[in-house]
């Protein structure tokens, strides 16, 4: 275990983003352009679709695929449901309802580094866990709002609306700025902006239709999905025509996108001091509790070391993006400095720096 963090520690990509962690820490004037941190995303997101239907390809789709695809959502829907629960004892309902989802769904940034991570180490994973990705993205979203509105409804309040100055719920999606853009979604989302004050405005929030849409429908999906497709049936030719740009290039363009996130990281934990220390701890100790469910579970079902670790991964991450740019105006009650903050700013640098590893190292001995 100590010898799997030591070298995930070392590993470029990881020490890029601690680079950038204590450059913005500093507070020091670099900045990646807005257009290159989106290119960065697609490329991650079309070169892991890719390798993911190259994969699939590969391996078919066998007793395997079918038992990490129903883990998943499971997962997916179990994870908010007990979360809330838990959550509703110490924190409003709505902001329980976003940090449920905000832990139910999952980062393709965590997800795409760790399957690096057992790459590396010969465990590769089927490529089906990137269909398992993109499935346990959006129930948690819907389940967040469908709660939010059950407790709108039992207490009688009116549902409160988007911030000052949005003229609708799509307007709202389009209008969220987080100074960058990262796998989750192909547009920026999450941090709030100049008429956000962290408290509800008045309107009417998105109709669950709507929620829908965004959850099902993100652009940052369907390039996934496509792009997976596209590998499957391009090939063994396919995949050695791509080779120089999902191969080649990809480990030092994901160092260069984790730089930005250590940045954006780095913004982030100024918040901080919004959250408090119960929900600090939340963000601290329930990614290996969420991890640990899903080990128990894929060995259950005889999962391998490399799927079973990125299911662990799965569900472990938290989503800092596509959840907080469709709960920001669904549930507006709530608040994105607690939501936002706890995936980004505490759990993602958990996961890169130690949850990996250890998931890793934990799969190895339930698999062995």
């Amino acid at each position: 275990m100590d010898a799997d963090v030591l070298k995930n520690l070392t590993d470029p990509a990881v020490l890029f983003f601690f680079l950038g962690l204590v450059i913005g820490l500093v507070r020091s004037n670099l900045e990646i352009p807005a257009a290159i941190a989106k290119f960065l995303s697609l490329y991650l997101l079309m070169a892991l679709g890719f390798k993911g239907g190259q994969a699939l390809a590969d391996a078919g789709i066998g007793g395997d695929a079918v038992k990490v695809l129903g883990a998943a959502l499971l997962l997916a829907l179990v994870i908010p449901a007990v979360w809330f629960v838990v959550l509703r004892k110490r924190v409003n309902a709505f902001d329980a309802a976003a940090i449920a989802a905000t832990y139910g769904s999952v980062s393709a940034v965590t997800f795409v580094t760790a399957s690096q991570f057992v790459a590396g180490r010969g465990d590769p994973a089927g490529g089906y866990l990137t269909v398992a990705l993109v499935i346990m993205e959006s129930p948690a979203i819907v389940m967040a709002v469908l709660l939010a509105t059950w407790v709108r409804s039992r207490s009688g309040v009116a549902p409160h609306g988007l911030a000052d100055g949005v003229a609708g719920p799509a307007a709202g999606l389009a209008s969220i700025d987080a100074g960058t853009i990262v796998p989750e979604a192909a547009h920026p989302s999450g941090q709030p902006g100049p008429d956000e004050t962290g408290h509800a405005g008045s309107g009417t929030p998105l109709s669950i239709g709507e929620v829908l849409r965004e959850a099902f429908t993100d652009g940052a999906h369907l390039l996934l999905i496509g792009s997976l497709v596209v590998g499957a049936v391009s090939g063994d030719a396919g995949g050695r025509a791509m080779a120089p740009f999902t191969e080649d290039l990809f480990k030092g363009l994901l160092a260069f996108f984790l730089l930005e996130m250590g940045l954006l990281v780095a913004r982030q934990l100024r918040e901080v001091r919004d959250v408090g220390p119960f929900l600090i701890g939340f963000g601290v100790v329930v990614p290996f509790v969420n991890g640990a469910a899903a080990l128990a579970l894929g060995s259950a079902l005889g999962l391998g070391v490399g799927d079973l670790t990125l299911l662990a991964v799965l569900a472990a991450s938290g989503s800092y993006i596509v959840v907080p740019a469709v709960v920001r105006y669904a549930i507006p009650e709530a608040r994105p400095s607690r939501y936002f903050t706890l995936a980004l700013g505490i759990t993602f640098p958990i996961n890169v720096a130690v949850g990996i590893p250890l998931s890793y190292a934990a799969a190895t001995a339930l698999a062995g």
